[in-house]
């Protein structure tokens, strides 16, 4: 039967694997939820804002179907990225974006470029829309290979998109407005991932990593942390630009499954066309909005956990057998050093403590773990001197 009726390639390709939630962790490891430190997922530890959880207790029309148009989202978040509110569509996390972009992009066997290691859903995407996937692979340092990608473009006619995760996940990297700027120059549709955007600041040194224009001089303040980062204003100078946001990091949303993203105006009419008309459920439109009504406290917490960045990149490079790399995001990726990645994510998970294993190229022997509340560290880092004892 499934040689008669599934695709060849969706059948000989791999499956994504998710993070799993709490309640199938709290039975996998015999713990109540309180006590499972969770650093596997860069979600936000401090969860939604206090106006989100009341918009969700006081929300009255569950039982009708959303605005296929999220227009009253789609209103605010014009004002909160100072953009068009006709360049704006939102989608169920930034993934549905991905999907979406290539669905009506790709014809079958044309080409998508990534710059891996990068984020899992940009192959899986590829794949499940018919494209053929060209890998142009990071520096050592995280760093793109600005010139491999050019080639990669030359030698491949049939190139349609190019994925740029910035900061990169899994490794916190960054790219320059010199670097972006020339990939534009392609003939491509480049689609910049900003998940993690909202943290890609320093605290120490008063710059966003790599990526600040001449202008900036002083440390960003909570306010203005999370919009100065981001260039999706850019879209309205580019018309090959798209820039996809999400809610899940910033708004500790991630289970409500709302992002949101800037095309270009020639993209737009064919994303409306083949989106599900009710994407945006009422829940995550109620709670998505509150929380823009709230961003102060998102700053705040924005604050405090590019602080605890810093402060569990500073822990790590106390542990002998750990290399952090530096992150302008929300976890610290990590290679493991004379001992087994794998036996380390499973000592800790045995001390309800979780945090990401890789081992693939790119990532030989590393871990992934996420920035949490202050006391969440203290326990990781306990934990990690006594598995080096």
């Amino acid at each position: 039967m499934t040689n008669r009726f599934v695709r060849p390639d969706i059948a000989e390709m791999e499956p994504y694997i998710p993070i799993v939630p709490f309640e199938v962790l709290s039975a996998r490891l015999g713990r109540a939820p309180e006590e499972i430190v969770k650093l596997d997922a860069n979600e936000n530890p401090y969860g939604p804002s206090p106006k989100a959880l009341e918009a969700l207790r006081n929300g009255r029309f569950f039982h009708i179907y959303p605005d296929p148009e999220s227009n009253e989202l789609r209103e605010a978040l014009s004002s909160y990225v100072n953009m068009p509110k006709s360049r704006l569509l939102t989608g169920m996390g930034a993934d549905e974006l991905i999907d979406l972009v290539l669905r009506v992009v790709l014809s079958p066997g044309d080409v998508v470029i990534d710059c891996p290691p990068s984020f899992g859903m940009y192959p899986f995407s590829t794949a499940v829309n018919s494209g053929q996937y060209v890998q142009v692979w990071r520096k050592k340092d995280f760093s793109l290979d600005i010139a491999g990608i050019e080639t990669a473009v030359a030698q491949n006619p049939n190139a349609k998109v190019l994925f740029l995760c910035s900061p990169n996940n899994p490794d916190g990297s960054t790219i320059s407005d010199t670097d972006l700027r020339r990939l534009l120059q392609l003939p491509l549709l480049v689609v910049l991932d900003e998940a993690y955007v909202d943290f890609a600041f320093d605290l120490n040194r008063g710059e966003r990593g790599e990526h600040r224009e001449e202008k900036e001089n002083s440390a960003p303040s909570a306010s203005s942390a999370v919009n100065n980062s981001s260039r999706i204003q850019w879209t309205l100078e580019y018309d090959n630009l798209a820039v996809l946001r999400t809610f899940s990091k910033l708004a500790g949303l991630a289970g409500l499954r709302v992002g949101y993203g800037a095309f270009p105006e020639w993209l737009l009419p064919h994303l409306w066309k083949i989106k599900q008309p009710y994407n945006i459920n009422v829940a995550a439109s109620l709670a998505a909005l509150a929380s823009l009504e709230d961003q102060q406290w998102l700053h705040e917490k924005v604050q405090l956990l590019v602080t605890e960045r810093e402060r569990l990149f500073a822990e790590l490079g106390t542990i002998r057998y750990l290399n952090p790399f530096p992150s302008r995001s929300n976890f610290i990726l990590c290679q493991v050093i004379g001992r087994d990645a794998q036996t380390l994510k499973l000592d800790l998970e045995k001390e309800g403590i979780l945090v990401r294993y890789f081992n693939k190229p790119g990532l030989d022997n590393c871990i992934r773990i996420s920035a949490g509340r202050p006391e969440e560290t203290d326990r990781l880092i306990t934990e990690l001197h006594h598995l080096g004892e």
